[in-house]
């Protein structure tokens, strides 16, 4: 298919198609695997989960069975099929158009200098504060951590890829043997001193804990596709990604179910926070490694700290990709954030964008009152709530993608009829929808339910003052996106020469 063949209003612009030529091909399958790892397995949310007791096992496993088989076979059959740069923009815009893509991207991208400004780095902070050397919430210390760390995860993403992927390389890396430590740690604790008495009642799913949970689940197992932003960068995308998807989708479900498992089974639910739930579990653990103990967590703390400015230098190395083609192809202001620097092949102008953003966002997280345990639940619902609302476009994107264009070349295809893809995507859609409405208006589906819900023991801060920031924020997100829109009228007006499409070819791949 060439371009005179795609859908009305669909067709690259000029600029996207200039600017492709900038990228360089520097991932093969292993990179594409370690910076899937370092962006979607979310170390810093696994206290929150399991702060809702035994059940969050529960339903973690039914929602790797539920949710993300068919969510991974989806996005492994669009991913490998439709490889351009630009990911989910590309995938929605072939399917509903331009304008529902530029929203559903500028969710996607504005989730990740939200996270990493509002949450990710007040949970380094904390982490660094309690375990390697006190900094004074509220300090100049306080601020220029949190500083250091947005604007090192800027820089990952502003140098070429061929460098700046060992970054969350290493960090992906680190992660896992983080995770698998602890784990050992925890079972040689548990033969010395016993584990928490759980029976299978402590593992009962219930309504309440339902409706809790599965926000923060979605959005942990969410994101296995997000490589393909950088689709144009990668040597072999058609047969990588597939392979990717499905092994970074094990990992992932291994990386949440043990770790959370050995959580409930040493610390007091009482005692799980946000924050300092995962850490919390390792201090006790860490017991075993008697006056060496101290050290063994300031270690682990600092590989901890190491582990969460990857993960967010992935996330900008994927997202800002994917904003910076959707500015290329007129659906972000004029084209001034659709550039990629010509030699190191990145877009540092959204890249800075997005520090700018996480600043932002951390001077504002900074004003709220409340324990830091109560910020980091309200930033993360709100990020939450952006980066869900994106799959309630791009879930059915992909599944449209399927009847839309039967004829391009699937190196992997879901072995189900269409029917049955659009019923993977339906059961999909459906966690999203419900984790959104939770995620946006906690505790409204608990009274409908007539189950008892304390906003304020539960969030921190008041109802009003949580749906201000949560509604004021997308509401200004919304207004960003429409805006943005209106002024890339003049780049969507300059249309590409037509060229063939690669990735609408039906054929064999190499």
């Amino acid at each position: 298919m060439d371009q005179s063949a795609a859908p009305t209003g669909t067709a690259q612009t000029q600029l996207a198609q200039e600017q492709s030529n900038h990228l360089q091909k520097s991932l093969g399958r292993f990179d594409i695997l370690l910076l899937v790892v370092a962006a979607v397995i979310s170390v810093e949310v696994l206290g929150q989960v399991s702060g809702f007791g035994g059940e969050t096992f529960t339903w973690t496993l039914i929602l790797a069975v539920t949710f993300m088989v068919p969510y991974g076979l989806i996005f492994a059959e669009t991913g490998g099929a439709f490889t351009e740069e630009g990911g989910v923009y590309v995938w929605t815009k072939m399917a509903f158009g331009r304008v529902v893509a530029a929203i559903t991207s500028l969710f996607t991208w504005v989730t990740q200098p939200v996270w990493v400004g509002g949450a990710m780095a007040f949970v380094a902070v904390e982490t660094w504060s309690e375990y390697v050397g006190h900094v004074e919430a509220g300090s100049l210390g306080d601020y220029l951590f949190k500083l250091v760390f947005i604007w090192i995860t800027v820089t990952s993403a502003i140098i070429s890829l061929k460098h700046g992927k060992w970054l969350p390389s290493l960090g992906a890396i680190l992660k896992v043997l983080f995770l698998t430590f602890f784990i050992i740690v925890t079972l040689v604790y548990g033969l010395q001193h016993g584990f928490n008495g759980l029976d299978l009642g402590f593992f009962s799913p219930t309504l309440a804990g339902f409706l809790g949970v599965t926000p923060l689940l979605l959005f942990s197992f969410l994101g296995f596709e997000s490589g393909n932003s950088a689709a144009g960068e990668m040597k072999n995308p058609a047969k990588d990604v597939p392979i990717s998807v499905a092994r970074s989708s094990m990992i992932a479900a291994a990386s949440y179910l043990l770790p959370v498992l050995a959580i409930l089974l040493v610390v007091p639910l009482d005692q799980i926070t946000g924050i300092g739930g995962l850490f919390g579990a390792v201090s006790t653990v860490y017991a075993v490694f008697g006056p060496a103990a101290d050290a063994m967590l300031a270690i682990s703390a600092v590989v901890f700290c190491f582990v969460l400015v990857s993960q967010g230098a992935a996330w900008m190395i994927i997202s800002d990709r994917m904003q910076a083609m959707a500015a290329a192809d007129g659906s972000f202001f004029g084209g001034f954030f659709g550039r990629f620097h010509p030699k190191l092949g990145t877009p540092i102008r959204v890249n800075t964008l997005s520090g700018v953003v996480a600043t932002l966002f951390m001077l504002a997280a900074m004003q709220l009152t409340g324990t830091s345990s109560a910020l980091f639940g309200v930033v993360l619902s709100i990020a939450i709530s952006t980066f869900l609302l994106s799959y309630l476009f791009a879930v059915p994107a992909a599944v449209r993608l399927r009847s839309k264009y039967p004829d391009v070349d699937r190196p992997f295809k879901v072995p189900v009829s269409d029917a049955g893809f659009r019923l993977l995507g339906i059961i999909c859609f459906a966690w999203i929808l419900v984790g959104s409405w939770v995620a946006i208006f906690p505790g409204t589906l608990d009274v409908l339910f007539g189950l008892q819900y304390d906003f304020e023991g539960t969030w921190g801060v008041s109802q009003i003052a949580f749906e201000a920031f949560a509604l004021g924020t997308l509401a200004c997100i919304l207004a960003l996106g429409l805006v943005g829109y209106a002024r890339g009228k003049k780049v969507r007006d300059a249309a590409a020469p037509v060229r063939e499409a690669p990735e609408l070819v039906k054929g064999p791949r190499s």
